[in-house]
């Protein structure tokens, strides 16, 4: 970890939009995450990168706007050991919802659910019809879903061929 972290912090790659530094702004950290495993110490560094852009004024490595319905709030510690954090507003959004779905409702004049519509069209278009027995259970695993696009839209190293390609330029420079 004493090796990888300031090599990681001073680590550039263009063809992959790293930056370790853009106008004396540092880009590079990391999220390190130790557990003890018997009688061994188990280290995970997760790679960080704060660089922003027009299209993505939050972070390139940020939940993406498309997404920020759900989680708008950078990930963290949890996130990356597999647990959502969502938050709490959820809750009473995901009720209304649900009941929007059941009867046809159109949200966008709804002020806490308007951020929502075009994730409700998209959810009638793909399932159609929804019941009161499976449109909870339908809402969580389409949140799963969105979750799990933040969680790739905050990977450093896209988990596909050129992510690979990209992780092991970064290895070799280790």
């Amino acid at each position: 970890a004493d090796h990888i972290l300031p090599v990681w912090k001073g680590y550039t790659d263009e063809e992959a939009f790293i930056y370790a530094m853009t106008d004396g702004e540092e880009h590079n950290t990391v999220t390190p995450i130790t557990r003890r495993r018997g009688s061994d110490y188990e280290v995970d560094l997760v790679l960080r990168n704060n660089i922003t852009t027009d299209e993505y004024p939050d972070g390139v490595y940020h939940a993406h706007p498309e997404h920020h319905h759900i989680k708008r709030e950078n990930i963290g510690l949890i996130e990356v050991m597999g647990l959502a954090v969502l938050p709490s507003r959820l809750r009473t959004e995901l009720e209304g919802l649900a009941q929007a779905l059941l009867t046809g409702a159109d949200v966008r004049s709804d002020e806490a659910l308007a951020k929502h519509a075009d994730w409700l069209d998209a959810l009638r278009a793909k399932y159609g019809a929804f019941d009161a027995d499976t449109v909870e259970e339908t809402l969580r695993y389409e949140v799963g879903v969105v979750f799990t696009r933040v969680l790739e839209n905050c990977g450093v190293f896209k988990r596909d061929a050129a992510g690979a390609r990209q992780l092991d330029r970064f290895l070799e420079s280790l």
